[in-house]
């Protein structure tokens, strides 16, 4: 099996919960049959949105090639990064590393292509949304992207920052009511697009149709690593 390298503290729980997925997929039935995994927890690297919005001139690319080398320097055969918006710099960062980096965007594209999914609600950071990243990938598969309006995007920016990042509870009814707009504008579910979002989901039921990309992204590595794959 391959040896997992993972790009982390973007941010910390959603680290966190991404190896908890990560072991629970991997079907097999002792310790030593699990994917070796090396995590690097770098909370320092500067914020992705801040940084595509211009409210930030430091750009996090630098620091994402550093962690990608380091890794791959201690044994690393494939790199994840569970922060969806990270993945804006995917082309720069793979160009620079010796070892792949999971497309999360992409793979979470894809399986809406096998989900029959035509029209897709996107929640994702603001700076996810202005890179088009997830727009782009879907348009490739033939799904097209709803994206919130203004007011729902700003709903959905507080629970990623003011919420789960500042480790306050969460509003359930504001996310659902974020989801209620997406699905009233015609999608027929919802991309979680942010692993904090993500994180949510790990502990509440959100009451919608969503497909979680860090769950994606998880799966997607299981398989890359070469051990058999437990859908959860």
């Amino acid at each position: 099996m391959k040896h997992l390298g993972v790009i982390g503290g973007l941010g910390p729980m959603a680290t966190a919960c991404f190896m908890e997925l990560v072991t629970e997929m991997t079907d097999v039935k002792t310790d030593q049959e699990h994917i070796p995994m090396t995590i690097l927890s770098r909370p320092s690297i500067p914020d992705r949105t801040a940084y595509i919005l211009g409210g930030s001139t430091v750009s996090p690319l630098p620091m994402m090639i550093e962690a990608g080398r380091t890794l791959a320097a201690m044994g690393a055969e494939l790199i994840a990064i569970p922060c969806m918006t990270a993945h804006c710099f995917h082309e720069e960062l793979v160009s620079q590393l010796p070892v792949p980096v999971v497309h999360a965007v992409r793979e979470t594209a894809l399986e809406m292509k096998k989900r029959g999914v035509k029209r897709a609600g996107l929640m994702a950071t603001a700076g996810t949304v202005k890179s088009t990243i997830f727009q782009r990938e879907l348009n490739v598969v033939g799904v097209d992207c709803v994206l919130p309006s203004r007011e729902t995007q700003e709903i959905i920016t507080d629970i990623i920052y003011t919420q789960v990042k500042a480790g306050r509870a969460v509003s359930l009814d504001m996310l659902c009511g974020c989801a209620t707009a997406l699905m009233s504008s015609g999608a027929e579910c919802v991309i979680l697009g942010c692993t904090e979002l993500s994180v949510v989901k790990r502990h509440c039921p959100l009451g919608f149709d969503v497909v979680d990309a860090m769950e994606v992204l998880a799966s997607r590595s299981v398989e890359a690593c070469g051990v058999p794959l437990k859908l959860i």
